[in-house]
């Protein structure tokens, strides 16, 4: 009898990878990819009913394996773009994420066996659970939030001033478990039983509760995201000029710097011809590389000198305030008492040549602009810094610029990926969100793409209007309610004059942050170990 239900395991085998392949494309293709540029939302409904199932056919040793597989091949595929970085970061991030799902499948099996009828609401706390876990901490990695896939479906995600992004991520992920749920006795075709119309039948009979509070959640979502905005028409307006150079400014050496500064100065100069009422002209991260402070005090190259020297003298020439990023390089002690040159990533507020106030990016790319680990693992750090990884160190304020009475913060790059720090700039009293990225290195629109879905996020969550200049794309002004207003070309030399509205209202998510996400990991936790100790007590019992 045992050699005859092994036997039909394996025959389900190659069945089962197939889904947990499938499965990993409806989750790439509900995102910004190659096909569809914008993504496929309406897969991200479906996109985990195959996994789903997956795990409910199989062994908890064997869901180790099917979660390692899916891990690495929804990431392969979603960031298959990481690999123009460098050949190792679609490594990287496709070997991480083996690990996670490694991990979490078993948990999601252990739901189904420590809950036989409500599994599935289980599995759906933990995904969201996991999905907040994974933005947090050195690791924190938010590509691929479920809740991001919606970023068009605007009355979806307005909700996400309330609840963040894992509201929207809880109300898309439900059908894929309910669904999963509802398909798990599927019975073999030509059975008595066979297909699955009585089985969904008999769970529809038994779970309609759920799928009623899912509807209603949903109609509910519906209603606030119509009903929400307000006209902003008659509130003041912020006036940008955002350039977007179409150069990865750190390729090549000093002649390449300098090509670059006239094509931003050009662009700069074309961009204010049209518009002479602008408030603020923003250049991308570092777009202009030599080092703006440290060679104004420290001339220990003059071709780099030069060349700041010509910038600051187009900057006096200037009516208007640049935002520009730069490596803001200074000497400071380090642990020895020793002085030393530190370098940030920094984002510099001229008003003429004059530095006003200044930014240092408070959250660094793990792996290419930051590893706390030298001691523990030394043959890591060895590599990254031969791979020409350039480390910054961590910058300490939530800047908040003020500029002709515009108050406004500036994350850099992948910074507005991550809803704590554009929180935290508005707590100090940003009106305007102002984002300097660079991703010409991905030589990709959809990973340009994959960045503006989630930065749409922050100008709903706060209700404040966000523009973002980048190097390459998308170079673009986002409104307080998630519409995009603007956007330049991608790959092309450009600039865009937008005027956004500069409103203040408190969101719910501004108040409680992402306590939405650490609910959900609560509740995990306590299902988890309620499920356990209701297994053990069982087993006494009996």
């Amino acid at each position: 009898m045992s050699s005859l239900k092994g036997a039909r395991n394996w025959k389900g085998f190659p069945v089962q990878i197939a889904l947990i392949l499938l499965g990993a494309l409806l989750f790439a293709g509900s995102f910004p990819n190659p096909i569809a540029i914008n993504g496929l939302s309406f897969l991200g409904w479906i996109a985990f009913v195959p996994v789903f199932w997956v795990i409910y056919q199989v062994s908890l040793p064997a869901s180790i394996f099917f979660g390692a597989l899916y891990g690495y091949a929804a990431y392969g595929l979603f960031n298959y773009w990481l690999s123009v970085f460098h050949p190792l970061a679609g490594l990287i991030v496709g070997s991480i994420y083996l690990v996670y799902f490694a991990i979490l499948f078993p948990l999601l099996k252990l739901a189904t066996i420590l809950f036989p009828r409500k599994g599935y609401i289980v599995q759906w706390i933990l995904w969201i659970a996991y999905e907040f876990l994974r933005t947090q901490g050195f690791l924190g990695y938010p590509y691929g939030i479920t809740g991001y896939s919606q970023w068009q479906v605007l009355p979806v995600i307005r909700i996400a001033a309330i609840f963040g992004v894992w509201g929207v991520s809880a109300l898309v992920v439900f059908p894929s478990v309910y669904i999963a749920g509802a398909l798990r006795d599927r019975q073999p075709l030509g059975t008595p039983r066979g297909g699955f119309i009585r089985p969904l039948r008999a769970f529809l009979s038994q779970e309609w509760a759920a799928a009623l509070v899912w509807v209603i959640a949903l109609t509910a979502t519906l209603v606030y995201g119509f009903v929400s905005p307000v006209d902003y028409s008659a509130a003041p307006k912020a006036h940008v000029a955002l350039i977007q150079h179409n150069t990865d400014p750190w390729r090549g050496g000093i002649t390449e710097y300098r090509k670059n500064f006239d094509t931003l100065r050009r662009l700069s100069l074309e961009a204010l011809d049209a518009a002479p009422e602008t408030d603020l002209v923003v250049w991308s991260e570092t777009a202009f590389v030599p080092r703006i402070f440290w060679h104004t005090m420290y001339r220990d190259d003059p071709e780099s000198f030069l060349l700041v020297r010509d910038l600051m003298d187009f900057l006096a020439t200037q009516e208007v305030p640049y935002v520009i990023g730069n490596d803001d390089a200074r000497r400071e002690l380090n642990a020895q008492g020793i002085l030393e040159r530190v370098d940030y990533n920094g984002v510099m507020l001229f008003e003429g040549n004059t530095i006003n106030q200044i930014y240092r990016k408070l959250h660094l790319v793990p792996f290419t602009e930051h590893f706390p680990y030298q001691k523990q693992l030394p043959w890591i750090y060895d590599m990254l810094e031969k791979a020409d990884t350039h480390f910054w160190k961590e910058g300490e304020e939530a800047t908040v610029f003020e500029s002709r009475g515009l108050k406004f913060s500036t994350p850099i790059c992948f910074e507005d990926i991550f809803g704590y720090l554009s929180r935290d700039f508005v707590r100090n009293g940003a009106e305007l969100i102002v984002n300097l990225s660079n991703d010409a290195w991905s030589k990709s629109v959809p990973a340009q793409m994959q960045h503006l879905s989630m930065a749409v996020f922050r100008a709903v969550e706060n209700r404040r209007s966000m523009v973002r200049s980048t190097a390459s794309g998308q170079t673009c002004a986002i409104d307080p309610y998630g519409k995009v207003l603007a956007m330049a070309e991608p790959f092309t030399e450009a600039w865009i004059n937008v005027e956004v509205p500069v409103i203040s209202p408190n969101t719910p998510y501004t108040f409680w942050g992402d306590i939405w996400g650490k609910l959900f990991v609560l509740a995990a936790a306590f299902m988890l170990i309620l499920g356990a100790l209701r297994g053990i007590m069982r087993k006494g019992r009996n």
